[in-house]
């Protein structure tokens, strides 16, 4: 594997409807309660008109934070502690390791930046993978 000692960092803040193959995010510097509301604001533009969005959300701090202001048509649900597997779009993160991100040295922090879109952009492109990716057997049986 390519190794380099040199340590930059970008954060793919993502939201994913398995259900319609839909997908919103941004590619942001910080991982803090203020990129988590540009998050917010963005997921609106792909939930339907007078649809509401249920975020699943781990308990990180700025996921939960009061100061995060969200949007009347998304509706915050905290999972429980150290259950990533109830939360669809951690396969999503796996994936998008195993498949764009992993094993890559750049010459820049802007071509992490660069990657990271096209890598996010490629999957909003593919919905099908988004919805075998995010979908669940064990959810439909209640």
């Amino acid at each position: 594997m390519p190794q380099d000692q040199r340590t930059a960092s970008t954060y793919i803040f993502g939201a994913i409807c398995p259900k319609a193959g839909k997908a919103a995010g941004l590619v942001l510097p910080y991982c803090n309660t203020a990129a988590m509301s540009l998050h917010l604001a963005e997921i609106p533009a792909a939930v339907a008109p007078g649809a509401q969005a249920v975020l699943l959300l781990d308990q990180a701090g700025w996921h939960l934070s009061e100061k995060l202001e969200v949007p009347p048509n998304i509706t915050l649900t905290p999972l429980p502690p150290k259950c990533p597997e109830l939360n669809p779009v951690e396969n999503t993160w796996q994936f998008m390791r195993d498949n764009r991100l992993s094993n890559r040295i750049f010459r820049r922090h802007d071509n992490i930046v660069d990657h990271c879109c096209h890598a996010w952009n490629r999957l909003v492109d593919q919905p099908w993978r988004i919805m075998s990716i995010g979908l669940r057997d064990w959810e439909h049986g209640f």
